[in-house]
């Protein structure tokens, strides 16, 4: 009897040890899945990771195949430095030379107007006396139109050749084709590196999708990632105790095969009541209405658990 005693308190120390004394709610942990996609569609080339992998942050998750993107990049890249050049062209001046050059195209069609303007008199006053043809005339007549608009299109040249700031309007629009050119560069860019999936955040794989070769649509998940840090613990609380309950509470939640309590902190309170749902299989309040809380985990404990695990919680 005595033996037998001992054997109960013993047993009762250790249960108390186990799991401290006050009411326990049931609960269970959640998690908050990432399913990594591309905004763009394309044949999976690459495949990083494999399912129970843990990445870090920052890693490859998988590649699609990008070589139309990257021929749209080129070619945008092209055209951004024509308008480069085409820009820098309009708004730096003439070089001496060719203001020279077309000085000296001036000065020879207003010399071939000259000549013209001359060969017009003698010819008006010949055939006034019949020694020239009216065909004759009308010729020389329009060699001078001809050298006259020469010589005017050579002057607006010459003077826009020497104007810095005569063209404006030019400089304006090729400025503005230059900044669409570089959007567009900007715009190929963007394609092509989303092509490129990385890891969001440290955490396990849980899942894939597709392999490689396959054609993965537009925003399509490729594979599920369970971050380190998106684990929630759920438990439900009768009508009684939600007064007693705030936002930024602590909690103490335990699990078979936990070593130690896991601190966690409350984040969420429901507003409305529900019914026990069956994953809690608690006989006693299955029927009774009941409020959901929601706590998160500290950093260090949040690795430990896992998504489906019943837990009791236990307020503080």
């Amino acid at each position: 009897m005595k033996n037998r005693l001992l054997w109960l308190t013993a047993l009762l120390l250790l249960t108390s040890c186990h799991k401290p004394a006050g009411q326990f709610y049931q609960g269970y942990v959640e998690g908050e899945w990432v399913y990594l996609s591309a905004p763009l569609a394309g044949y999976l080339e690459k495949l990083n990771v494999a399912r129970g992998e843990h990445p870090a942050k920052g890693a490859t998750a998988f590649t699609l195949s990008a070589d139309q993107e990257v021929h749209g990049l080129q070619e945008a890249q092209a055209r951004a430095n024509a308008a480069v050049e085409r820009t820098r062209n309009l708004t730096n001046p003439r070089r001496p030379q060719e203001i020279a050059a077309l000085e000296a195209q001036l000065q020879a069609a207003e010399a071939a107007l000259k000549l013209s303007t001359s060969q017009v008199k003698q010819n008006e006053a010949l055939a006034a006396q019949s020694y020239v043809s009216i065909a004759r005339l009308d010729e020389s007549r329009a060699a001078k139109t001809r050298d006259a608009a020469q010589v005017e299109v050579l002057r607006q040249q010459l003077s826009s050749a020497q104007a810095t700031l005569g063209r404006s309007a030019e400089v304006r629009s090729a400025e503005d084709e230059l900044a669409a050119a570089h959007a567009l560069v900007e715009q190929k860019r963007w394609q092509v590196d989303n092509k490129t999936v990385l890891i969001p955040a440290s955490g396990e794989i849980t899942e894939l999708y597709y392999r490689a070769g396959e054609w993965v649509p537009a925003g399509q998940p490729v594979a599920s990632l369970l971050p380190d840090d998106k684990r929630r613990i759920r438990f439900f609380v009768p009508e009684t105790l939600l007064s007693g309950l705030k936002i930024g509470q602590a909690i103490e939640a335990h699990c078979d095969g936990c070593t130690s309590p896991i601190a966690a902190t409350i984040n969420f309170i429901a507003a409305q009541a529900e019914y026990t749902p069956p994953v809690i299989y608690s006989q006693g309040s299955r029927e009774k209405l009941v409020f959901r809380v929601e706590a998160t985990p500290s950093p260090q404990d949040a690795p430990r658990l896992h998504p489906g695990l019943p837990v009791e919680v236990r307020l503080k």
